[in-house]
């Protein structure tokens, strides 16, 4: 089957917004990192869709590093973008901001997850290829290859 054709980073980047609530919060008063997780996986889902034109699901989450907390109130903002794409699968970094009132944002959590495109039955499916625009694109293609490479390394690895 012929590959679809590439498409732009840009094409398929997604942004999320949350205003944390109180149901949003652990026994320490800051944001429950299972939510925030949830919340992650949904942005990468959509980047994911959008760039294969398919229903997805996700493979892994291979990083997932919190740099900071958040409380009540804050204003979270998420963003995501493809990072790397394969034969069926798609690596998408999300980026997790507090954003502050004055627009400011503070990372506060940056995490990839891997994601392969399904076909009607449920099935592996060729996604498009991507076109980088920018040095930070390419930078991160480059990176994200390496991360590839590792993953590919510690399954092998594993079995």
């Amino acid at each position: 089957m012929q590959k679809p054709s590439s498409k732009k980073v840009s094409d398929s980047r997604t942004e999320q917004i949350q205003i944390l609530m109180p149901e949003h919060i652990n026994g320490f008063n800051r944001l429950f990192g299972g939510k925030l997780m949830e919340w992650i996986d949904v942005v990468a889902a959509v980047v994911a869709r959008r760039h294969s034109g398919c229903n997805v699901t996700t493979a892994s989450i291979d990083n997932l590093q919190f740099k900071a907390a958040a409380y009540v109130n804050s204003t979270i903002f998420l963003l995501g973008q493809i990072t790397y794409v394969g034969n069926t699968s798609m690596e998408v970094r999300v980026d997790t901001f507090v954003e502050e009132l004055n627009g400011i944002r503070r990372m506060i959590n940056r995490a990839y997850l891997v994601l392969v495109a399904l076909d009607e039955n449920d099935l592996p499916v060729s996604v498009p290829g991507i076109i980088l625009e920018t040095d930070e694109e390419k930078v991160e293609w480059e990176a994200a290859r390496k991360r590839c490479e590792l993953r590919k390394q510690r399954r092998r690895e594993e079995f």
